[in-house]
């Protein structure tokens, strides 16, 4: 593969008027620069846009490490982050984690290598604090509110919603309260918000056989069903629309009168359904959260949810 030194060599400039063509540089006579030209030509040489970026200190790419791409929270935040990456003519590149402790730390020694120019975590297994160490290699945005520790953040403004979401339940008289989860408390920052709001507006937990763990699609809804159904709770809560929808489905297929039901992410099966849900406006966190790594400033975007009740 022909490279800069081999131009030089055949057309008898130095390196340093070849790079000088190649990045059309005004100052080279028009002699030299014909030249120089006719011997790029014909050695159909193309400059490495990798080896252009790096050069500038830059490799215009973010990494998004994501833990998996099931359930539609996830899906939503790619689109963010994707739309935002193209407007800013960066690259986003997928760095799929399965919340696997020992990946995202390889994903975070790349960053110290260089190998992107920020990190996106969409989610994580490892701990904010170790996280955080590595931002002085380059800025690193997390998509949950990150406490006391600092680090850049876009995240929804949940607890509102949930508790509007449960005093209204309580105001409707449901007493019987079913919640569908992602993963368990001590895990998951949205798992914790949830079981709180329900705490503060029921003076208690929710009972351990009306809470389910590990939804992430509509597929996981309908098995939720099936474990609830002897239950008989009086409403669902699911953590997305499809989630909620695959529990419907389960009843509807078994004749049973289908529980009213609350999904979230407001997504195109709670229209289709006239289901209840709690938008968190992933699509624009996603954006927000590519436009921080951008900045390369530890700063917050906080985007509130919004409860929609639906007839």
């Amino acid at each position: 593969m022909a490279n800069i030194h081999d131009i030089a060599r055949l057309s008898g400039y130095s390196t340093a008027t070849v790079s000088r063509v190649l990045n059309r540089h005004p100052y080279v006579s028009a002699s030299a620069r014909a030249k120089i030209q006719a011997v790029i030509d014909q050695l159909d040489y193309v400059p490495s846009t990798m080896a252009q970026n790096l050069s500038a200190g830059k490799t215009r790419t973010i990494g998004v490490i994501l833990p998996h791409t099931d359930h539609p929270y996830f899906q939503q935040l790619v689109t963010g982050i994707l739309n935002a990456a193209m407007a800013g003519n960066y690259h986003a590149v997928i760095l799929p984690s399965r919340y696997d402790q020992k990946l995202e730390e390889t994903y975070l020694e790349a960053l110290r290598r260089h190998a992107f120019d920020g990190l996106i975590f969409t989610s994580h297994g490892l701990s904010l604090t170790t996280i955080a160490a590595y931002q002085k290699y380059g800025p690193i945005v997390v998509c949950e509110d990150p406490g006391r520790v600092k680090l850049a953040a876009a995240y929804a403004e949940r607890t509102p919603a949930y508790r509007k979401a449960f005093e209204w339940m309580q105001a409707q008289g449901y007493t019987k309260i079913a919640l569908l989860l992602s993963r368990s408390y001590a895990q998951s920052a949205t798992s914790k918000l949830t079981i709180n709001s329900y705490v503060d507006v029921f003076g208690q937990r929710p009972p351990h056989s009306l809470v389910v763990y590990q939804m992430r699609t509509f597929q996981d809804g309908y098995q939720a069903g099936a474990k609830l159904a002897p239950q008989h709770p009086d409403f669902i809560l699911g953590n997305g629309d499809d989630i909620a929808a695959g529990v419907r489905q389960y009843f509807v297929d078994h004749h049973l009168p289908v529980p009213p039901l609350m999904g979230q992410e407001n997504q195109l099966s709670s229209h289709l359904l006239n289901i209840s849900t709690i938008d968190h406006h992933v699509t624009a966190i996603g954006a927000a959260a590519l436009k921080l790594a951008l900045r390369a400033e530890v700063a917050q975007t906080v985007i509130q949810s919004d409860l929609i009740l639906r007839d």
